[in-house]
């Protein structure tokens, strides 16, 4: 069997993450090879037909080529260059009203033939101790098709010497913009998936994501203060000409407090930024506590809607089937059902899909061969609607999946995980200057900071990278030590103002968990620049007692 290894990343003075790495250490040019689309038929054909003379009433064969290539800098020094591959088939199958769940890394017929014999006998076991049989909304097969993520410049392609050189030029223009350390890392994604089930479908998909984070750490060695800036650019489901950043890339943030990157990224320029302001935050004003009005870009406000509108709008949670890992929903079904359920102002809409260009949410069908379609959760600040896979759409009153079913290796098994959860664009022309101009005691707030959330997704804190005081409607110095808290539905219905679409972009968690065991999954959040009126913000550095 495969190992599963995990590699440690140190993401500069800020802290550190755990990124879960699936597969065997392989050489760089084994990446670009692929298995013959014939060569994953026949082995899906194999699980299938012995799963249907097992007396399976349903089967789905997943056939997986996952790699991964992960370059980490700190400062002008490589690292760390780690390329991995896992390739396996996953089968699921309905026996006796139950699922039955098995895998297998040998990749030939008898192999895969024995696995779905096994998902049979798991099912018929499960079966005993069932209620109720599941009950799938029904889909059309497709027949043989594929999907591929659309880029120009696939990242296999591009050498790992031209890759080191990119990080480490930005880590010397963030030490030369005033940081005393940098770190640069590039995780590079692609998933060849191949999908078949007794409904008829033989679907082959292709998909690249990417993602590019910095720190860059300023110390001041008389007093031993330290302060970090993380980088703003979102990860993307793009091919590498994501690093070809043209000047209409460019945007703006409110007052020209930074420059921020909408399709493309300048990771140099957002390297010298980030070096800058770690370094300016060293003098910053610590925040005084209190009420303010908040003005929160997207690079912030992302993860702010994954948290408390995105985990806890996923059915299973609100069904009290997921709560070993980050817990249940406070979105009961009793809210839903009545259709009055205040969750935001009226101007909050949110909703969702898996179908948005560049999002890591990105797919032409989900794990289980369902086409993706945008549905509303969240209209005009009411709760409509869930996340619901193919077993649980009837739960809902719903006729199909929303296509939103999701497996983070050919040896797990799919489940409901978040598609792209994202906040509609305010309806009136809006920039983030004129929003500004209406606030005379505020906060403008950038970038993924730390955050904590309740069990059930209500009550919350949020920090983030950047804090600018405003005051009588101008932006004014840095803040420094700002956290806002807040519960879920008091902080939607305290949502005053949202900018156009054309301030409208995506930022996103390449590495969200879920499930026990834990399945890694990617997903944006779509949002413009919002205001949010008299949430409180504490001070984050202030010793207590």
């Amino acid at each position: 069997m495969e190992r599963r290894t995990f590699l440690h990343l140190a993401a500069g003075t800020a802290g550190a993450m755990l990124v879960p790495v699936f597969g065997n250490a392989i050489a760089a040019e084994e990446l670009q090879s692929s298995m013959p689309l014939s060569f994953k038929k026949a082995l899906a054909d194999a699980a299938l037909n012995a799963a249907t003379k097992a007396g399976a009433s349903y089967c789905d064969v997943r056939i997986g080529r996952y790699l991964n290539q992960f370059i980490n800098t700190r400062d002008l020094t490589v690292q760390s260059v780690t390329n991995t591959e896992s390739s396996g088939v996953g089968v699921r199958v309905i026996a006796d009203g139950a699922y039955g769940f098995a895998a297998t890394n040998a990749m030939n017929p008898d192999a895969v033939a024995g696995a779905a014999r096994q998902a049979v006998a798991i099912a018929r076991a499960n079966a005993r101790l069932q209620t109720e049989p599941v009950r799938l909304a029904p889909t059309k097969g497709v027949g043989e098709v594929a999907w591929a993520t659309p880029i120009r410049k696939d990242w296999r392609t591009v050498p790992v010497k031209e890759k080191a050189e990119m990080l480490i030029a930005a880590n010397k223009a963030g030490l030369d913009a005033g940081a005393s350390f940098m770190t640069a890392n590039l995780f590079q994604v692609n998933q060849q998936k191949y999908f078949a089930s007794t409904d008829g479908s033989y679907i082959d998909q292709d998909i690249h994501r990417l993602w590019a984070p910095l720190t860059a750490t300023a110390v001041d060695k008389a007093s031993g203060k330290f302060r970090s800036r993380a980088g703003l650019a979102p990860p993307v489901g793009m091919g590498y000409e994501y690093f070809d950043a043209r000047p209409e890339h460019k945007i703006r943030a409110a007052g020209g407090v930074t420059t921020l990157y909408k399709d493309g990224y300048d990771i140099v320029e957002e390297a010298r930024n980030a070096g800058r302001q770690a370094r300016e935050k060293l003098s910053a004003k610590s925040v005084e506590p209190g009420k303010y009005d908040l003005v929160i870009a997207p690079e912030n406000l992302f993860l702010t809607i994954h948290e408390s509108v995105g985990h806890p709008t996923e059915l299973d949670r609100v069904l009290g089937y997921e709560a070993n890992y980050a817990g249940t929903s406070f979105c009961t079904l009793d809210k839903w059902e009545t259709r009055k359920f205040q969750f935001g102002a009226d101007k909050v809409n949110f909703f969702a899909d898996k179908s948005t260009p560049g999002s890591l949410g990105a797919v032409g069908y989900d794990d289980e061969g369902v086409k993706p379609k945008r549905w509303d959760i969240i209209k005009d600040g009411i709760l409509v609607n869930y996340q619901a896979t193919r077993d649980q759409a009837h739960i809902i009153g719903e006729k199909e999946s929303h296509g939103c079913s999701y497996a983070d290796s050919w040896s797990n098994v799919q489940f409901q995980r978040m598609p792209n959860v994202s906040l509609a664009a305010g309806t009136a022309r809006l920039t983030p200057d004129e929003m500004v101009k209406d606030v005379k005691k505020g906060i403008y707030i950038l970038g993924r900071g730390s955050y904590s959330i309740d069990q059930q997704r209500y009550n919350f804190q949020f920090g983030g990278q950047l804090y600018f005081e405003i005051k009588d409607g101008k932006i004014g110095p840095m803040l420094e030590d700002v956290a806002y808290q807040s519960n879920t539905q008091e902080f939607w219905n305290a949502c005053s103002a949202i900018c156009d679409e054309r301030d409208w972009r995506m930022s996103g968690s390449f590495f969200d968990g879920k499930g026990q065991p834990s399945q890694v999954s990617a997903v944006s959040h779509g949002a413009s620049t919002t205001r949010f009126n008299g949430v409180k913000v504490i001070n984050t550095g202030r010793k207590i007692g």
